[in-house]
């Protein structure tokens, strides 16, 4: 049988792990500036854990895992035969693949409130699975990098995680702009156009604009019984000029005596004003009033990251999520996070060719073999080298030079070293590096040093 991967899911080489722990070990280090906890969760979730938290296309994107043994027996039989899969669902799996993390770590918290220290700050970086169409950039598996707050509703943790993003992002060398909205800003929109009782069908709808474009959205909205008059009403939305604070200005006008929508642009205010004096290039934060991100639990702040230079689509988001752990009978705990898309981000540096060289793993010395006698005395030297932190090995058989060259090469291994039998009579190593062709002879005491 012909080996295949699943579709959506990838292989990765040395140099792709490689960069890959370079992007995660240079967001892990800011995560920790910040005063922020690793945390790590299982892969899979008890399903019921995971349904109802991520809207109705969300929880069919979650990978459900079957029960073990004879699952089909234990199903009813009616449901069976009419092949009812909703139904069917529940009796045939218990679990599932988490679908991100925050909600397991909203779990998490439920779980462990009494014992942990708020405003708690952690940050988690695992892989996480969606039934998705595979596209470039979307993946089934795929890493999040996530960084949460709960237990405070100061809005300075807005301002502080827009500092962590662009800190980050210019540490990878990634120019980025950060698309920011406020959930209560599109409450109000919805109370002001009359489709308060459509909320999640015209923020999903919404959130497709970059996708869908202008009559897409309408078409999508119409769709899903929202009036043409509202939607007039709403037209404004598409005609937004460049400065926030400026759109923030006109959106108050509208909301007049309307006060969630007036709460969600009071807020906006602060975090965008704070944000701006603190540095944070206004060219670089963006209000953007179509930014919905359909996901239900998110209650304040949204937000999006994209690249600059590459058409990626986001490569990072995040928001507020006040009440998410009510549904695990625990309130009272505000929570806020981010996350860093570290496949999409590594696409965008792998487009942009900025991956620093010293982030790919190579060895540096690879010692020829030329026999056990020599072996021996080889095997002793690398020792040394790597005691001193330095990548060094041994061909493993005593074949013919030029197949341990074309290892080497293979290998991106840059300096072939030789100690054969005269070499070891004089204690010296002849160096030889294969990109420049030099090569040289130094004693042992010289070449370690």
């Amino acid at each position: 049988m012909k080996p295949s991967l699943a579709k959506g899911t990838r292989d990765f080489t040395a140099k792709e792990v490689s960069r890959r722990k370079y992007i995660i070990n240079t967001l892990q280090k800011n995560f920790e500036l910040f005063g922020f906890q690793p945390l790590e969760t299982p892969s899979f979730e008890n399903l019921s854990t995971l349904t109802g938290k991520y809207g109705e296309e969300g929880d069919r994107l979650i990978f459900k895992i079957l029960n073990s043994g004879d699952y089909a027996s234990k199903t009813n039989e009616e449901d069976w035969n009419n092949k009812n899969s909703q139904k069917l669902i529940s009796q045939i799996s218990e679990k599932a693949l988490r679908y991100d993390l925050t909600v397991p770590f909203a779990r998490f918290v439920a779980m462990n409130h009494g014992q942990l220290a708020f405003p708690f700050k952690r940050y988690q970086i695992q892989p996480v699975w969606r039934a998705d169409r595979p596209q470039k950039g979307r993946f089934r598996e795929f890493y999040q990098c996530d960084a949460d707050v709960v237990g405070s509703t100061s809005l300075w943790q807005e301002v502080e995680l827009l500092q962590l993003y662009f800190k980050s992002f210019k540490d990878l060398k990634l120019s980025v702009s950060i698309h920011i909205n406020n959930r209560k800003i599109l409450s109000g929109l919805a109370d002001y156009a009359g489709i308060a009782d459509k909320l999640i069908d015209f923020t999903v709808a919404l959130d497709k604009l970059d996708k869908i474009g202008k009559d897409g959205v309408t078409k999508e909205m119409l769709e899903k019984g929202i009036s043409e008059e509202a939607i007039s009403k709403l037209d404004f939305l598409f005609s937004q000029t460049n400065e926030a604070l400026e759109n923030l200005l006109n959106l108050k006008e509208k909301f007049a005596g309307n006060e969630i929508g007036l709460k969600g642009v009071e807020e906006l205010e602060f975090v965008i004003t704070n944000a701006l004096n603190l540095g944070i290039d206004s060219q670089n934060l963006v209000f953007d009033i179509t930014l919905a991100r359909g996901l239900d639990y998110y209650t304040g702040a949204i937000f999006e990251v994209k690249a600059d230079e590459v058409a990626m689509g986001s490569i990072g988001g995040g928001g507020r999520y006040d009440n998410l752990t009510e549904v695990f009978g625990v309130k009272d705990i505000p929570g806020i996070g981010i996350s860093f898309g570290l496949d999409r981000i590594y696409l965008v540096m792998e487009e942009l060719g900025i991956f620093p060289e010293d982030s790919d793993v190579k060895v540096k010395y690879l010692f020829a073999n030329y026999g056990e006698a020599e072996s021996i005395e080889a095997l002793k030297l690398i020792s040394e080298l790597r005691d001193r932190n330095i990548s060094a090995e041994l061909y493993p058989e005593a074949s013919k030079l030029k197949k341990q060259f074309t290892y080497a090469e293979k290998k991106g291994i840059e300096n072939l070293v030789f100690l054969g039998e005269q070499e070891i009579k004089e204690q010296t190593v002849t160096v030889k590096n294969l990109v420049s062709g030099e090569q040289q002879t130094l004693k042992i005491e010289e070449f370690l040093q």
